[in-house]
């Protein structure tokens, strides 16, 4: 794919609100963690939004803690490995912007439903490909995929977006996949001049407020924290690039209010979106930085011999997204863990959730501004 040699100053507030007030989104996995944060800040952004899902696989929920089924313009819960029902309501619902969040994320439970992951993973992107194939009306689609869609040989590489795709995992490799499938799609089906245009998304590990998943650090911690429990930690040496999940929203966004624009040089693109090689921490730094937040919070390392590997180090090079879209992260590691425990706090504390959810948005986008 051609280079691209452009330097934007990063979207935020107003230039978010230009680009996608009183448009249609869609967004598919809408009840996950990430989506339900997208819909809250689409929603605030004038957006008219709709969903495509599973229903929601934890309790609590965040998407049920901020009412989403009523407050947004149409919710329809089913599997996107069905095509003829995706295609359908697509075709119906003609968006603007699609984000294809919908996946089955979690690395451990891949081991246990490989051919459930493969399926949702891969062929759920093939049949939202199909759709946009056959849809008549313009529309910026953003897929996300994942730091694991490529081939780690453990050297501690900050990953850049022409390095090589694979997989170890049953999860990383769908990730993996996913990006050739949409690549070929691309080349085979669409054009940097058709009314389809369409990127990748591949960020870091996100945390925030309101994720409850399963076999997730922060949903571990926080599940027991809460209940005055310790918490085992696994690969308490592990590092990743932990980034908000506001910083992470909001490369996807201004990747797709470019791709609206028609940029011709970001139709096909891949990028990355993750902190700075200086900010990839430990689990156990993690876990650290978090406890001074959490009165009495309590953890263990432990040496879990059944546990499936995964990569101990992992990085993203963001460089191109910060020359080309003017993306940059906007909270450091710190506030990072300490906006995560905040949200939690407020939680647990029975504070008006939806409230807490939007000032986080709205003091994120005037730090974004202020940058």
């Amino acid at each position: 794919m051609e280079s691209l040699e452009r330097n934007q100053s990063m979207r935020s507030g107003s230039n978010l609100s230009d680009a996608f007030s009183d448009k249609k989104i869609l967004v598919t996995g809408h009840t996950g963690f990430k989506g339900a944060w997208l819909c809250e800040w689409l929603l605030m952004l004038g957006c008219k939004v709709y969903g495509i899902s599973l229903p929601p696989s934890s309790s609590p929920s965040l998407y049920e803690k901020l009412n989403l089924e009523n407050r947004i313009s149409g919710s329809f819960l089913f599997d996107i490995r069905n095509k003829s029902k995706l295609e359908t309501i697509i075709h119906e619902i003609k968006p603007d912007f699609i984000f294809h969040l919908a996946a089955q994320a979690i690395v451990l439970d891949s081991y246990q439903n490989p051919i459930e992951t493969f399926e949702t993973n891969i062929l759920g992107t093939c049949n939202l490909l199909e759709s946009l194939r056959t849809l008549k009306t313009p529309c910026s689609t953003v897929i996300v995929t994942s730091d694991k869609c490529y081939e780690n040989k453990g050297t501690g590489r900050f990953f850049e977006e022409g390095d090589p795709l694979g997989g170890n995992d049953p999860y990383s490799a769908s990730k993996a996949c996913a990006e050739i499938v949409t690549h070929s799609y691309f080349q085979s089906f669409f054009t940097r001049d058709s009314n389809q245009r369409i990127a990748t998304a591949r960020a870091g590990n996100v945390i925030g407020g309101g994720d409850w998943s399963k076999h997730r650090i922060v949903s571990d911690c926080i599940r027991a924290w809460s209940e005055s429990k310790s918490v085992e930690l696994r690969n308490s040496e592990s590092t990743r690039p932990w980034q908000h999940v506001l910083d992470c929203l909001n490369g996807y966004l201004t990747l797709a209010s470019y791709l609206h624009e028609k940029d011709k040089s970001l139709n096909g693109e891949s990028f990355n979106f993750s902190p700075s090689s200086d900010s990839a921490h430990s689990v156990l730094d993690l876990v650290k930085t978090m406890q001074k937040n959490w009165s009495g919070a309590r953890f263990e390392s432990i040496k879990n011999l059944t546990s499936k590997p995964e990569a101990k180090q992992l990085g993203l090079n963001s460089s191109k997204a910060k020359k080309n879209l003017g993306w940059n992260t906007v909270l450091d590691f710190n506030s990072t863990a300490t906006w995560t425990v905040d949200w939690y706090k407020s939680f647990y504390e029975q504070k008006d959730i939806l409230l807490t959810t939007q000032s986080q948005i709205k003091d994120f986008i005037k730090k974004a501004g202020s940058q």
